[in-house]
């Protein structure tokens, strides 16, 4: 693929960044997952800028009747953790959520329909956790013949050493393009 423009539609996914981070070991994303924050939300400007469409993917947390919007309004509250990252990433009406009861945002859910629905051959994939979530996702998308892209500074994981891993993984397993975001932002503008 020339390095000047991306050659097919393309698709954003925010994984797993609107949430209430009560996990284990969650602080230790602290403050740096703001960055991260930052970076997605520049790219989905741009990708909104050029009418290309932003779907949130989220664990439903072991809670079967899980609502997205539900979800976004707990992570506002005042006490929530993750308030900073979900007012920097909030969603606009006219993004599409898909929630996910395991790892891969493709496992169990509609997510390969809603792509392919929206025409989308490339999904540029961000998020939390870079060695998981991410990961499983863009290899999901790697099996169903998506184009992938993992901007290197769009993905965080609690460990920097599996995360840098995981994505150099994705880069030659998955043939995924690992640049950071500038790099994308630039060929999106072409």
């Amino acid at each position: 693929m020339p390095r000047s423009r991306l050659s097919a539609k393309a698709g954003l996914l925010i994984i797993d960044m609107i949430n209430e981070y009560r996990f284990d070991d969650a602080d230790k994303l602290f403050p740096a997952i703001e960055q991260t924050a930052a970076h997605i939300a520049d790219l989905k400007r741009e990708m909104k800028a050029r009418s290309l469409p932003v779907v949130y993917v989220n664990d439903n947390f072991g809670k079967w009747q899980s609502d997205f919007r539900k979800l976004v309004t707990r992570c506002l509250h005042e006490q929530c953790r993750g308030k900073a990252i979900t007012q920097i990433l909030l969603p606009d009406e006219d993004d599409y959520f898909v929630l996910k009861p395991k790892h891969s945002g493709f496992y169990a859910t509609p997510l390969d329909l809603l792509l392919r629905y929206l025409h989308v051959e490339r999904v540029i994939i961000t998020g939390v956790a870079g060695d998981n979530c991410v990961l499983f996702t863009a290899a999901d998308a790697y099996m169903r013949e998506f184009e992938v892209t993992v901007p290197s500074d769009c993905v965080i994981s609690i460990d920097t050493d599996a995360n840098r891993s995981a994505l150099n993984h994705m880069r030659v397993a998955l043939k995924a393009e690992i640049d950071p975001s500038v790099a994308l932002l630039t060929r999106l503008a072409a």
